[in-house]
Order: structure tokens, then sequence, then C-alpha cells
């Protein structure tokens, strides 16, 4: 995906259709010159409405189109002839898109499915006509009911990249290079930092016609939870992976250290993170030897299973995808 084709957040102002008022009218034919209210109610004014569409991977459809305004309805006329409907705004998102108040941050919708569809904000209902209130004492009412105001709000819609398995790194520690080798996707790949600048999604095909989709997200450093590097512009990637690939070289100065930094990174930015679950790689491992892995393996976390690969020749690709599998099974 182009770098700048990925758009994974717009601020748009939406506003649903004003109802349309309801008639004042009374009967009047040939024979009747003066008959009872027959004035028709006022039309619904068009919603805004979410829908989800697996074939779009990002909101760049929308980020020039910051004004969405639904049609308001028609108001009620004669013979209790109802008001015409506003047509409703159908605004397609990627699977994985939230909608959020910009001020309170409150989620308003989110949306999982292909074809989901979710009202965001309903159009004002339509006015009754005079003819709903006659009475036995008060048979010619002169008035009706005004049609609803729709709802106007800056609305922020957010993509959260929907895949089974994140790949969590400093920059520079071979996601982008492990995601080329097991799947289709071709990340572009250099010896510099920040090379992955946008979520680079891959189907990776396992054993007996199986397949999960694994997310390079771009690499964190440490303070990314305040918004260093690329910080929290990605980091909310993560939110939606089933389990985490911590990926973290051999010849790193201190891998325990690298660890408990990415670690950290997740728990400032959302708690909720370290509950799911983790594996760490060690990559670049086809620069070590067999005696410095087992080395390296004793001041690794305890707790979280590890596994020791290399992109480059191979190594354990296989057992990696093993392991990753069983975790998510």
């Amino acid at each position: 995906m182009e770098k700048q084709n990925f758009v994974d957040y717009v601020k748009l102002l939406l506003r649903s259709g004003k109802g349309g008022a309801g008639s004042v009218h009374f009967h009047r034919d040939k024979r009747t010159t003066k008959g009872g209210p027959d004035g028709g109610d006022g039309g619904r004014g068009g919603h805004i409405i979410l829908k989800g569409n697996a074939q779009l991977w990002t909101l760049l459809h929308l980020k020039y189109q910051k004004h969405i305004f639904a049609d308001d309805g028609r108001n009620g006329t004669a013979q209790l002839r109802t008001g015409k409907q506003g047509e409703d705004i159908f605004i397609e998102v990627p699977i994985g898109t939230i909608a959020k108040d910009p001020e309170s941050l409150e989620v308003l919708a989110e949306i999982m499915n292909e074809g989901q569809e979710i009202i965001l904000y309903p159009g004002g209902r339509g006015g009754q006509g005079n003819n709903h209130f006659k009475t036995p004492t008060k048979q010619s009412p002169r008035f009706a009911q005004p049609g609803e105001e729709g709802k106007e709000q800056w609305t922020i819609l957010e993509l959260k990249v929907l895949a089974d398995v994140g790949l969590v790194g400093f920059p520079n520690a071979g996601k982008s290079t492990l995601l080329s080798k097991i799947s289709a996707a071709k990340p572009e790949i250099a010896d510099y930092p920040f090379t992955t600048l946008v979520p680079n999604l891959g189907i990776v095909s396992y054993r007996n016609n199986k397949s999960f989709i694994m997310a390079d997200i771009p690499g964190i450093i440490e303070g990314a939870s305040e918004g260093k590097g690329l910080g929290l512009r990605f980091l909310r990637h993560i939110e939606r992976n089933s389990l985490l690939l911590f990926m973290i070289p051999a010849d790193a100065k201190d891998i325990h250290a690298e660890y408990k930094i990415l670690l950290n990174e997740l728990k400032l930015y959302n708690k909720a993170l370290l509950k799911k679950e983790i594996i760490l790689a060690i990559t670049k491992s086809d620069l070590i030897d067999d005696e410095l892995e087992k080395m390296l393996s004793k001041d690794l976390p305890k707790k979280i299973p590890h596994i020791f690969i290399s992109a480059h020749t191979e190594k354990n690709l296989l057992q990696l995808k093993d392991l990753i599998w069983k975790m998510l099974n």
C-alpha cells in the first residue's frame, strides 16, 4: 500500500436531515367547502449511516470530503399525504473503523463486519399534520407539528487494523523482512529506521489450507506512548491484534532491556494490551552460534514463549508458524 494512500484518521462534519413539517390543510372538493383537517405528516430526515466494506483498507476516500449532509424530509401535503423521506447517506468504511466524539473521545460506533450498518446520527422525525390534533371539541385545528432538527456534529473516524498477529519491535528489528518471507506481502525493506511508515498486512498460509493475518506495525521507540517517533499514530493498530509477536534482533545490546521497553510502551498506551498473548522472537539468529543462543536464552523472560528465528536463512520459520497457530487456537 502506498504511504500517501494510507489514511487511518479523518475528521468530518456530519449532519442528518431535518424532518419535514406537518401540513395544515382542510379537505376541499366540489361537494365539500369546509371539510375536516387532512394535513399529512412530514417525512423523516435522512440518516447518517456507517457501513462496513471489506474491500476498503483505508479512509483515503473520505480525506477530502469534510462535510457530509443528509437530505431533509419534505413537508406533508393535503389529503393526508406524507412528505417524502430524506435520502439516507451511507458512509462506507473499512472493517475495524470506529467513530468518536472529538471532544469527549467517546466511541459512538464500531464497524467489525462486512455489510454491518450502524445509524450514527438518525434523521429528525417528521412533524404530524393537523389531522392528528382534531378532537370532538376542536374539529378544525389550524396548527401542525414542525419537523425535528437533524443532528450536526464533528466526528472522528479512526481505522484500527484488524489482524490475528501484530509484529511489535524497534525499527530494523526485521519485522518487514519476516512478513515478506512468510506471506505474499511486499513491504518496503531497507537498512534504516522507520522504513515501514504504514501498517502492512499479509496473509500467512499454514498447514491444511489454513491461514492467519499478520500485521507489520511501524517500529516502536522509547517514548512512543507519548507520541515520539510514529508513536500514537500506529500504536492503536495493535489494539485489534489477537496475539503480539515481539521481535528483537540477536545482535541487540540487551535483549531483556529492549523487551522491557517495548512492554512498558504498550502498558503506558493501554494496559489492556498486556492481557494479550505474547511470543518473543529473537531475529537475525543466523548471526549467532548455538552456544551463544543457549546463553541468551537464560536471560529471556521466563513466562513468555520464545523462539530464535532468521528470515534470511528461514531458520525456525515453520516452527514459528506452528507456535503462532497453537496460541491463536
